[in-house]
Protein backbone atom coordinates (compact mmCIF):
# COMPACT_ATOMS: atom_id res chain seq x y z
CA UNK A 1 0.00 0.00 0.00
CA UNK A 2 1.05 3.60 -0.41
CA UNK A 3 2.88 5.32 2.38
CA UNK A 4 0.48 6.96 4.87
CA UNK A 5 2.17 10.31 4.40
CA UNK A 6 1.58 10.23 0.64
CA UNK A 7 -2.04 9.16 1.01
CA UNK A 8 -2.64 11.98 3.47
CA UNK A 9 -1.00 14.49 1.15
CA UNK A 10 -3.25 13.60 -1.74
CA UNK A 11 -6.32 13.54 0.46
CA UNK A 12 -5.67 17.13 1.44
CA UNK A 13 -5.65 18.04 -2.20
CA UNK A 14 -8.95 16.29 -2.88
CA UNK A 15 -7.52 13.09 -4.41
CA UNK A 16 -6.20 9.70 -3.25
CA UNK A 17 -2.88 8.08 -4.22
CA UNK A 18 -3.44 4.38 -4.98
CA UNK A 19 -0.92 1.54 -4.92
CA UNK A 20 0.95 1.24 -8.19
CA UNK A 21 1.29 4.94 -8.74
CA UNK A 22 -2.26 5.65 -9.94
CA UNK A 23 -4.39 8.50 -8.70
CA UNK A 24 -8.05 7.84 -7.99
CA UNK A 25 -10.84 10.29 -8.80
CA UNK A 26 -11.59 12.95 -6.18
CA UNK A 27 -13.37 11.50 -3.19
CA UNK A 28 -16.96 12.75 -2.67
CA UNK A 29 -16.45 14.09 0.85
CA UNK A 30 -13.19 15.94 0.28
CA UNK A 31 -13.22 19.55 -0.90
CA UNK A 32 -10.43 21.55 -2.52
CA UNK A 33 -8.43 23.93 -0.35
CA UNK A 34 -10.33 27.17 0.29
CA UNK A 35 -9.27 30.31 -1.52
CA UNK A 36 -6.62 32.25 0.37
CA UNK A 37 -7.88 35.29 2.22
CA UNK A 38 -6.93 38.58 0.60
CA UNK A 39 -4.78 41.36 2.02
CA UNK A 40 -5.53 45.07 2.04
CA UNK A 41 -2.89 46.96 0.08
CA UNK A 42 -1.65 50.34 1.24
CA UNK A 43 0.87 52.78 -0.19
CA UNK A 44 2.99 54.72 2.31
CA UNK A 45 5.44 57.57 1.98
CA UNK A 46 8.84 57.90 3.62
CA UNK A 47 9.37 61.65 3.14
CA UNK A 48 12.71 62.97 4.37
CA UNK A 49 14.22 66.42 4.63
CA UNK A 50 17.95 65.97 3.93
CA UNK A 51 20.55 67.52 6.19
CA UNK A 52 21.13 71.20 5.43
CA UNK A 53 24.56 71.61 7.04
CA UNK A 54 27.36 69.12 7.56
CA UNK A 55 27.58 67.38 10.90
CA UNK A 56 29.97 68.75 13.51
CA UNK A 57 33.36 67.04 13.49
CA UNK A 58 34.44 64.83 16.36
CA UNK A 59 37.79 65.61 18.07
CA UNK A 60 39.51 62.86 16.08
CA UNK A 61 38.00 64.12 12.82
CA UNK A 62 39.23 67.65 13.59
CA UNK A 63 42.79 66.38 14.06
CA UNK A 64 42.66 64.46 10.76
CA UNK A 65 41.12 67.46 8.96
CA UNK A 66 43.93 69.77 10.15
CA UNK A 67 46.55 67.23 9.07
CA UNK A 68 45.01 66.83 5.62
CA UNK A 69 44.76 70.61 5.23
CA UNK A 70 48.43 70.98 6.13
CA UNK A 71 49.48 68.29 3.65
CA UNK A 72 47.33 69.80 0.92
CA UNK A 73 48.82 73.25 1.51
CA UNK A 74 52.41 71.97 1.46
CA UNK A 75 51.94 69.98 -1.75
CA UNK A 76 49.70 72.37 -3.66
CA UNK A 77 50.72 74.76 -6.42
CA UNK A 78 50.18 78.52 -6.26
CA UNK A 79 46.84 79.78 -7.51
CA UNK A 80 46.55 82.56 -10.09
CA UNK A 81 45.81 85.04 -7.30
CA UNK A 82 48.92 84.02 -5.36
CA UNK A 83 51.11 84.25 -8.47
CA UNK A 84 49.72 87.73 -9.14
CA UNK A 85 50.29 88.73 -5.52
CA UNK A 86 53.94 87.63 -5.64
CA UNK A 87 54.57 89.48 -8.92
CA UNK A 88 53.05 92.68 -7.59
CA UNK A 89 55.06 92.49 -4.37
CA UNK A 90 58.20 92.08 -6.43
CA UNK A 91 57.30 95.13 -8.50
CA UNK A 92 56.63 97.18 -5.38
CA UNK A 93 60.05 96.30 -3.98
CA UNK A 94 61.85 97.28 -7.20
CA UNK A 95 59.66 99.86 -8.97
CA UNK A 96 62.54 101.56 -10.84
CA UNK A 97 63.82 98.31 -12.37
CA UNK A 98 60.58 97.86 -14.32
CA UNK A 99 59.74 101.50 -14.81
CA UNK A 100 56.25 100.93 -13.40
CA UNK A 101 55.27 102.39 -10.03
CA UNK A 102 52.28 100.33 -8.91
CA UNK A 103 51.98 102.19 -5.63
CA UNK A 104 51.08 105.45 -7.38
CA UNK A 105 48.86 103.93 -10.08
CA UNK A 106 45.11 103.31 -9.96
CA UNK A 107 45.51 99.55 -10.37
CA UNK A 108 43.69 97.44 -7.77
CA UNK A 109 46.37 95.25 -6.23
CA UNK A 110 45.95 91.74 -4.91
CA UNK A 111 46.68 92.97 -1.39
CA UNK A 112 43.83 95.50 -1.74
CA UNK A 113 41.45 92.74 -2.73
CA UNK A 114 42.52 90.67 0.25
CA UNK A 115 41.83 93.58 2.58
CA UNK A 116 38.34 93.99 1.13
CA UNK A 117 37.66 90.27 1.45
CA UNK A 118 38.93 90.20 5.03
CA UNK A 119 36.73 93.17 5.95
CA UNK A 120 33.65 91.43 4.49
CA UNK A 121 34.49 88.24 6.34
CA UNK A 122 34.79 90.05 9.68
CA UNK A 123 31.41 91.73 9.17
CA UNK A 124 29.61 88.55 8.09
CA UNK A 125 27.31 86.94 10.65
CA UNK A 126 27.09 83.17 10.48
CA UNK A 127 23.75 81.51 11.11
CA UNK A 128 23.71 79.44 14.31
CA UNK A 129 23.64 75.66 14.03
CA UNK A 130 21.23 75.57 17.01
CA UNK A 131 17.91 77.13 16.03
CA UNK A 132 14.98 78.33 18.13
CA UNK A 133 13.09 75.16 17.19
CA UNK A 134 15.98 73.13 18.63
CA UNK A 135 15.92 75.12 21.86
CA UNK A 136 12.13 74.69 22.21
CA UNK A 137 12.18 71.07 20.96
CA UNK A 138 9.53 72.00 18.39
CA UNK A 139 9.32 68.81 16.37
CA UNK A 140 6.62 70.21 14.09
CA UNK A 141 9.20 72.57 12.59
CA UNK A 142 11.55 71.78 9.72
CA UNK A 143 14.03 74.36 10.98
CA UNK A 144 15.68 72.01 13.46
CA UNK A 145 18.40 69.36 13.53
CA UNK A 146 20.00 71.02 10.51
CA UNK A 147 22.82 68.45 10.43
CA UNK A 148 20.49 65.41 10.37
CA UNK A 149 17.86 63.89 8.12
CA UNK A 150 14.30 64.46 9.31
CA UNK A 151 11.45 62.05 8.49
CA UNK A 152 7.75 62.94 8.45
CA UNK A 153 5.40 61.11 10.82
CA UNK A 154 1.66 61.71 10.97
CA UNK A 155 -1.03 60.67 13.42
CA UNK A 156 -3.60 58.39 11.78
CA UNK A 157 -6.61 56.48 13.01
CA UNK A 158 -6.19 52.72 12.66
CA UNK A 159 -9.25 50.86 13.87
CA UNK A 160 -10.15 52.42 17.20
CA UNK A 161 -6.61 53.70 17.86
CA UNK A 162 -4.69 56.79 16.83
CA UNK A 163 -1.13 55.86 15.90
CA UNK A 164 1.93 57.69 14.65
CA UNK A 165 2.90 56.28 11.24
CA UNK A 166 4.52 57.19 7.97
CA UNK A 167 1.75 58.75 5.81
CA UNK A 168 -0.26 55.97 4.20
CA UNK A 169 -3.45 55.48 2.19
CA UNK A 170 -5.34 52.45 0.97
CA UNK A 171 -4.72 51.45 -2.63
CA UNK A 172 -7.56 52.10 -5.08
CA UNK A 173 -8.29 50.20 -8.26
CA UNK A 174 -6.74 51.78 -11.33
CA UNK A 175 -3.74 53.40 -9.65
CA UNK A 176 -0.20 52.23 -8.99
CA UNK A 177 1.15 51.93 -5.49
CA UNK A 178 3.32 54.97 -6.14
CA UNK A 179 0.16 56.89 -7.08
CA UNK A 180 -1.24 55.84 -3.73
CA UNK A 181 1.83 57.19 -1.93
CA UNK A 182 1.57 60.45 -3.89
CA UNK A 183 -2.08 60.72 -2.89
CA UNK A 184 -1.05 60.26 0.74
CA UNK A 185 1.42 63.12 0.37
CA UNK A 186 -1.27 65.48 -0.92
CA UNK A 187 -3.82 64.25 1.60
CA UNK A 188 -1.65 65.02 4.63
CA UNK A 189 0.44 67.99 3.50
CA UNK A 190 -1.82 69.74 0.99
CA UNK A 191 -1.73 70.32 -2.74
CA UNK A 192 0.61 73.30 -2.45
CA UNK A 193 3.56 71.01 -1.69
CA UNK A 194 5.33 70.44 -4.99
CA UNK A 195 8.90 70.07 -3.76
CA UNK A 196 8.93 66.33 -3.05
CA UNK A 197 11.05 64.14 -5.32
CA UNK A 198 10.19 60.44 -5.39
CA UNK A 199 13.19 58.12 -5.66
CA UNK A 200 11.91 55.61 -8.20
CA UNK A 201 8.77 53.62 -8.85
CA UNK A 202 9.68 50.54 -6.80
CA UNK A 203 8.92 50.39 -3.07
CA UNK A 204 11.84 50.60 -0.66
CA UNK A 205 10.20 48.50 2.05
CA UNK A 206 7.26 46.34 3.08
CA UNK A 207 5.42 45.95 6.36
CA UNK A 208 2.86 43.16 6.72
CA UNK A 209 0.59 42.50 9.67
CA UNK A 210 -2.49 40.41 10.41
CA UNK A 211 -5.69 41.74 11.92
CA UNK A 212 -6.84 40.56 15.35
CA UNK A 213 -9.36 37.74 15.20
CA UNK A 214 -12.11 40.09 16.30
CA UNK A 215 -11.95 42.05 13.03
CA UNK A 216 -10.35 39.51 10.70
CA UNK A 217 -12.61 38.10 7.97
CA UNK A 218 -12.30 35.56 5.16
CA UNK A 219 -12.03 38.41 2.65
CA UNK A 220 -9.47 40.41 4.61
CA UNK A 221 -6.99 38.83 6.96
CA UNK A 222 -4.48 41.70 7.21
CA UNK A 223 -2.67 44.52 5.45
CA UNK A 224 0.48 44.93 3.39
CA UNK A 225 2.04 48.39 3.45
CA UNK A 226 4.44 49.30 0.61
CA UNK A 227 6.76 52.22 1.36
CA UNK A 228 8.10 54.69 -1.20
CA UNK A 229 10.94 57.08 -0.44
CA UNK A 230 10.91 60.77 -1.36
CA UNK A 231 13.08 63.77 -0.56
CA UNK A 232 11.76 67.18 0.37
CA UNK A 233 13.31 69.71 -2.00
CA UNK A 234 12.23 72.80 -0.07
CA UNK A 235 12.11 73.45 3.66
CA UNK A 236 9.52 76.25 3.29
CA UNK A 237 6.50 74.31 4.51
CA UNK A 238 4.21 76.18 6.87
CA UNK A 239 2.29 74.46 9.62
CA UNK A 240 -0.96 75.84 8.19
CA UNK A 241 -0.52 73.77 5.03
CA UNK A 242 -0.50 70.50 6.94
CA UNK A 243 -3.87 68.75 7.17
CA UNK A 244 -2.92 66.39 10.01
CA UNK A 245 -0.92 66.20 13.20
CA UNK A 246 2.64 65.74 12.01
CA UNK A 247 6.19 65.83 13.34
CA UNK A 248 9.61 65.85 11.67
CA UNK A 249 11.96 63.60 13.61
CA UNK A 250 15.39 62.01 13.36
CA UNK A 251 15.80 58.27 13.28
CA UNK A 252 16.74 58.17 16.97
CA UNK A 253 13.60 60.16 17.90
CA UNK A 254 11.24 57.74 16.13
CA UNK A 255 11.14 55.43 19.12
CA UNK A 256 9.19 58.12 20.99
CA UNK A 257 6.30 57.71 18.51
CA UNK A 258 6.33 54.35 16.73
CA UNK A 259 5.44 50.84 17.84
CA UNK A 260 8.56 48.62 18.26
CA UNK A 261 7.66 46.15 15.49
CA UNK A 262 6.76 48.93 13.05
CA UNK A 263 9.94 50.81 13.92
CA UNK A 264 12.01 47.67 13.35
CA UNK A 265 10.69 47.34 9.80
CA UNK A 266 11.10 50.94 8.67
CA UNK A 267 14.55 51.28 10.27
CA UNK A 268 15.85 49.14 7.42
CA UNK A 269 15.39 51.92 4.88
CA UNK A 270 15.33 55.12 6.93
CA UNK A 271 18.80 56.63 6.63
CA UNK A 272 20.21 59.01 9.23
CA UNK A 273 23.58 60.36 8.06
Amino acid sequence: SAAPGRVETWRRRGALWLPGGNMAAPMPGIMAAPTRASWRLLGALCLQRPAIVSAALSPMEEVVARLMQQLETERSRLSDHEVRHQAEEEQLRHPKDRGDDLASSSVVLARDLEEVWEDRFQKAELSPRLTDADKNNDRTSLNRKLDSNLTLLVKQKVGDQELWLLPQMEWQSGETLRNTAERALVSFLGESLTGAKFLGNAPCGLYKYKYPRAISTEDSMGAKVFFFKALLQSSHLSKEESKADCVWVTKSEMEDYLKPEYLKQISRFVVDL
